[in-house]
């Protein structure tokens, strides 16, 4: 598992980019349309996520795995709930997850 993003849910994403771009000063890495915009956060990409992509009411860890299958059911087993069903995301298989201690985890593997 390797940590990817910081996936934070935002209304729109104009004035959420105006802000950690201009005024925080981390560089747009790419936009796609309204829905989703990546900057780089030094080491870690901030993934700004509106309309579709907001798939969390609050920031969440996203972490990249090989084999979802088997990292979904690793992960139930060490005591994490699942928020929502494995799906087909724009560019990524994944799903959502409470950690114990009641924060959102996203999980994904490239298809």
């Amino acid at each position: 598992m390797k940590a990817h993003t910081l996936l934070y849910p935002v209304d729109r994403l104009d004035p959420a980019i105006d802000f950690f771009r201009d005024t925080l000063g981390l560089p747009l890495k790419f936009r796609d349309g309204e829905r989703y915009a990546a900057l780089d956060a030094g080491g870690l990409t901030l993934g700004l996520a509106a309309g579709e992509e907001r798939i969390v009411d609050r920031p969440a860890l996203a972490l990249r795995v090989d084999d979802l299958d088997a990292a979904l059911a690793r992960l139930l087993e060490q005591g994490a709930t699942l928020l929502r069903p494995v799906e087909n995301g724009p560019h990524e298989r994944r799903t959502v997850l409470q950690a114990p201690g009641g924060h959102p985890l996203i999980v994904s593997a490239k298809r």
